[in-house]
């Protein structure tokens, strides 16, 4: 099996590019930023502290996750209910972002998301597929953008879906996102050592499409 680990910061467009180039080339793509998103939300919804370890750790027996391919792509279910629209909100990131620092959260993900690489050619995004999840991975990335770069995709997404918010916040929100990931005790965002860099701050998607799908097909042999 191939697997493809692509790792870096919140607004580097990741789950979108790895997305179509795990559709172009007919990979497995797992998303596994939506998968901590979904913990994050019902914690959220259950009225949990989300940096109280033993809050959220108390709730995950009760949850179900499952992902589901259709047609316009992966779905989340949590219990059964299709969370994909509501974990994409501005703030179920930052939820993510506190539940995904604890250390029962990413036990309880760890085993679902390798097993997927056993049996599929996978691609796979997020904080820490190949330093962690995926260190033995195929392919490594970091798929970064500056903070400028990234603040300013987020924000016209942000526009599109009618979400109330200014350029400066969600600059602020992603500079806080960012000291989180890179500073929490378990598993922070860093590059891997043999992971190639990525970065897209100067690049339209168009360009850090094409980028990216070069150096997976590079680097995999394809």
């Amino acid at each position: 099996m191939i697997s493809v680990a692509i790792d870096g910061p919140s607004g580097a467009g990741k789950s979108t590019l790895a997305r179509r180039v795990a559709a172009e080339l007919g990979f497995l793509y797992v998303d596994t930023g939506a998968m901590y998103r979904a913990i994050g939300l019902y914690a959220s919804r259950r009225g949990a502290d989300l940096k109280d370890e033993s809050a959220v750790g108390a709730l995950l027996p009760g949850i179900r996750l499952r992902l589901e391919y259709q047609e316009d792509g992966q779905h989340i279910y949590l219990n059964d209910e299709d969370v994909t629209a509501a974990v994409r909100a501005e703030s179920m990131g930052m939820a993510a972002s506190a539940v995904s620092g604890h250390a029962c959260v990413r036990a309880f993900l760890l085993q679902v998301q390798r097993d997927m690489a056993e049996t599929h050619n996978v691609l796979m995004d997020g904080r820490d597929i190949g330093t962690v999840v995926l260190p033995n991975a195929t392919v490594k990335v970091f798929l970064t953008a500056s903070v400028e770069a990234r603040a300013e995709r987020r924000y016209k997404e942000c526009l599109q879906k009618k979400e109330d918010t200014t350029l400066e916040k969600v600059r602020a929100d992603l500079e806080q996102r960012d000291w989180q990931d890179t500073h929490r005790t378990e598993a922070p965002l860093r590059r891997a050592d043999d992971a190639v860099l990525l970065d897209t701050s100067a690049m339209d998607f168009e360009e850090s499409y094409q980028a990216l799908l070069d150096t997976v097909r590079r680097g995999a042999g394809i």
